[in-house]
């Protein structure tokens, strides 16, 4: 039996959300290129758990900016996220292979400063993804 797109949306942000758990964990370890990898790879999920939510049945893509414009077709508050949540795909190549960074690897170049700024994107995504599935759930009582 298929799930209700609400229960996809739910599954999709509870992978987001315990993303988010162990993010936290390795910036307290100092990964910082694997918080900004990890932060950007969160934001995706939540933002495809909103996507799921509205009816959506096969949401493909990585870049956090359109899938933000495509949640913004269903709740126009989305747009006002575009650039701000955006910027965490600069990490989504780049933190992961050394041939994305002439001359150097993502170990040595993602501090502790762009980790947690790109945590506290994702974690931006996910509560503001929360909150609008809350509320449509508490419309449809």
């Amino acid at each position: 039996m298929r799930a209700t797109p609400r229960d996809e949306g739910r599954r999709w942000l509870e992978q987001a959300q315990t993303d988010l758990k162990w993010t936290r964990h390795l910036l307290d370890a100092g990964a910082y290129y694997l918080v900004c990898f990890l932060a950007q790879q969160t934001a995706e999920k939540a933002l495809k758990a909103f996507l799921y939510a509205q009816g959506e049945e096969m949401v493909t893509g990585h870049s956090v900016r359109s899938l933000c414009r495509r949640a913004a077709a269903y709740d126009a508050s989305f747009e006002n996220y575009l650039d701000e949540w955006g910027i965490l795909d600069s990490y989504y190549i780049p933190t992961r292979y050394p041939n994305g960074l002439p001359g150097d690897i993502p170990a040595r170049v993602y501090h502790q400063a762009a980790a947690h700024s790109a945590l506290t994107l994702a974690e931006a995504v996910v509560t503001y993804v929360e909150e609008r599935l809350s509320a449509y759930d508490e419309e449809r009582k």
